[in-house]
């Protein structure tokens, strides 16, 4: 199973691309601006979408995306979701004011997408892959996922705070990798935790929840632009903070354009 990272940032800028990750050639994990990258064919490729929540930065390239590719394709674009992000993509982007209703276009027998709820805890089965919705805690309706092919995970976060019920699935999971967002610097601390994102001091707190015989690379999504140095220099402090001074896990900075074989 190959993980494209389209898009890995917390917000955009130059060569800063919001959440997307594209598993073989069929599947995004959530549809942000670096699905922009895609080049059309790719884009044709898709017919699956798995969205973690509603906020923009996750599904801003979906509608541009649709309406790229609608004349070509054959079938609807499965999105799948939470029932709270469903309701929110149709009331306020799906809504023929922000953008077409494209469940209805070009006819409800035949639509451009066609929306599949999901719940916390259930998994899909697509093409060969099993995805499970992860439990996450955010200001909206949210999830992680895990995704496997019939071997190792990969992990992703979603947009979370501190999640133990997420930690207690991890634990029994086998992972080849995990990507968990750090939106915020620890000088931010309160704005992440009132906007339920994570900083560097609840992130160590978060991996402590993980059995230290449980390894696997750890890879930091969703930071800031102008805090991306300053948030990876506080967790590279971890090891200095820490009683013992050792901390156990593989931690690093996933980048845009990275292509893994989980």
């Amino acid at each position: 199973m190959k993980v494209r990272v389209l898009g890995c940032s917390g917000a955009i800028a130059k060569d800063c691309r919001t959440t997307s990750f594209l598993i073989d050639s069929d599947i995004l994990i959530d549809a942000g601006t670096g699905v922009g990258d895609l080049t059309l064919d790719e884009m044709c490729a898709v017919n699956h979408v798995f969205l973690t929540h509603s906020h923009l930065d996750h599904v801003a390239a979906l509608p541009l995306m649709v309406d790229a590719v609608a004349s070509q394709r054959t079938e609807a674009l499965k999105i799948y979701a939470l029932a709270g992000t469903i309701a929110a993509l149709k009331a306020h982007i799906f809504n023929n004011v922000i953008w077409p209703d494209f469940s209805v276009i070009p006819s409800t027998a035949a639509p451009f997408i066609s929306f599949h709820e999901i719940a916390m805890g259930q998994t899909i089965c697509v093409v060969g892959k099993n995805i499970e919705a992860l439990p996450a805690v955010h200001t909206v309706p949210a999830v992680g996922y895990s995704v496997s092919a019939g071997g190792p995970c990969w992990v992703f976060t979603g947009d979370t705070e501190r999640n133990p019920a997420f930690w207690r699935r991890l634990e029994q999971l086998d992972v080849a990798m995990l990507v968990i967002e750090t939106a915020f610097s620890n000088r931010e601390k309160e704005l992440a935790r009132r906007s339920l994102h994570l900083s560097p001091a609840t992130l160590a707190s978060e991996l402590d929840l993980i059995d230290e015989q449980h390894k696997f690379p750890i890879f930091i999504t969703h930071t800031k632009p102008f805090e991306t140095e300053l948030i990876m220099g506080e967790i590279a402090q971890f090891d200095e903070v820490l009683p013992g001074g050792s901390f156990p896990h593989d931690i690093r900075w996933l980048n845009a354009g990275q292509l893994f074989e989980v």
